[in-house]
């Protein structure tokens, strides 16, 4: 096809244009990078987050203000502009309804709004998690519907899945490798063309199903497998082992075992949410897909045991969850980072909430968390919020947690009356049992 011939040549002159659509923790980044070398208009339809980012206020943190290259990155919620790009990435949410199927809203939304300005001789790319069988059923028909348009002839088509792991150090986008899988090779290889411009190392799949079943598969495996350790953790601490200390000793086997490690529950924007995603899909095809169905119920359950543990910890002192004062110590849903998506401590805390407990939240890096009782605030005070606290719950294993945990078991010891600890992410390991009064109940996975 020419039209893909004259792409490759702007993308060697460094003419294109790239727009991205969804400006969050896939979007914004993926913008950030593609700006470093071309020009980048970058698309959402909520007005607030364009008029912060306008104004400087990153809010995601991963990344820097002063990464933003204004000259090559222009922000706007005018999909009109659609016309100037010759890339157009998606990268919107995929979340579930209430009753756990997929809602792709906000895919078959941004599909419409850029199929109503698609023009001749674009590329889409969607980067949304899916399942397999989106991009060619829901967004292509979308596409060519508004546009009147025809794929291949027209314009082009690919799935890219993102792989975005917010506070990881190690990986980012430039040296993750990069899956991609469209309708013909003649698409992919225009798409490895301009995402091997930013990142290292490229793989090419048959078509776009393919390319959304491993992402689909990269975040089941982790589903089934955190599921697994978090049943075997229960089963353990009935058995009195600890399973902290069992994974340590099998991780020193040098093949055939990788270790996962039990928490309250899983948090993030995939792998809470892909279960269902092929669950439905698969469903369609008349497989019920028991493992998964069953590890994302393990999991589900998991806040809802800690929130036992509390119970349980208050029954030794003749005390109920109910009037009790509870305190959340972090809210983000992995260490080092601000994001609470899907994190099992919102849940946590809207269970405490419905058996009528009092409750505060701790985290140093989140202002405040968005819950169906309101908003939470974090304490700013740490040793105020220990005193208030008749019981203490650690889910979030931020470093500074670990580097303060003597500190915290100091003020727990000189405070009156008696406290509880559920330790839901083994930051109090064997080293601090000394440390810690009778009066003080150690309840951990």
């Amino acid at each position: 096809m020419k039209w893909i011939k004259n792409l490759k040549i702007k993308i060697k002159d460094k003419k294109v244009i790239i727009g991205i659509v969804g400006l969050g923790y896939v979007g914004l980044p993926l913008a950030f990078s593609f700006s470093e070398k071309f020009k980048v208009i970058g698309f959402d339809d909520n007005k607030e987050k364009i008029k912060k980012l306008k104004s400087g206020n990153i809010y995601i943190y991963d990344l820097d203000n002063n990464k933003i290259n204004n000259d090559y990155l222009g922000l706007t919620d005018n999909f009109e502009k659609i016309e100037e790009c010759d890339f157009i990435i998606i990268c919107v949410p995929t979340p579930l309804k209430m009753d756990k199927t997929p809602d792709l809203s906000f895919v078959e939304n941004s599909a419409s709004l850029i199929g109503k300005h698609l023009r001749k001789q674009q590329f889409v790319i969607l980067e949304s998690t899916t399942y397999p069988g989106t991009t060619n059923e829901i967004l292509l028909p979308i596409l060519e519907k508004e546009s009147n348009l025809k794929v291949e002839r027209d314009f082009g088509i690919a799935y890219s899945p993102e792989r975005i792991d917010p506070g990881n150090k190690k990986f980012n986008i430039n040296n993750t490798p990069k899956v991609i899988g469209s309708i013909n090779s003649e698409f992919c290889d225009i798409a490895e063309v301009l995402y091997g411009e930013i990142i290292n190392e490229i793989v090419k799949v048959s078509n776009c199903e393919t390319a959304e079943a491993v992402k689909i598969l990269e975040n089941v495996f982790r589903n089934v497998n955190i599921a697994l350790i978090n049943e075997l953790a229960i089963i353990f601490r009935e058995m009195k082992i600890d399973i902290w200390e069992t994974i340590e000793a099998a991780k020193t086997k040098p093949y055939g075992f990788m270790p996962f490690y039990p928490g309250p529950g899983i948090g993030g924007h995939c792998i809470p949410l892909d279960p269902y995603y092929i669950s439905y899909r698969a469903k369609q095809f008349g497989f019920i897909p028991r493992l998964i169905q069953t590890a994302g119920e393990i999991n589900d359950y998991m806040p809802i045991h800690i929130v036992n543990l509390v119970q349980s910890g208050l029954d030794k002192f003749d005390k109920n969850i109910r009037g009790s004062n509870i305190a959340i110590f972090g809210i983000a849903y992995k260490p080092d980072i601000a994001d609470t998506r899907e994190s099992p401590s919102i849940k946590i805390i809207e269970e405490l909430k419905r058996r009528n407990a009092k409750v505060k939240i701790y985290d140093p890096l989140v202002k405040y968390v968005d819950t169906e009782f309101g908003k939470l605030y974090s304490e700013e005070k740490i040793e105020e919020i220990i005193k208030w606290a008749n019981c203490i719950v650690f889910t979030t294993a931020h470093k500074i947690f670990k580097d303060n945990i003597k500190k915290y078991i100091d003020i727990i010891n000189k405070k009156e009356g008696n406290s509880i600890i559920v330790d839901s992410i083994n930051i109090i390991n064997k080293r601090c049992f000394i440390n810690i009064n009778k009066s003080i109940i150690l309840k951990s996975l």
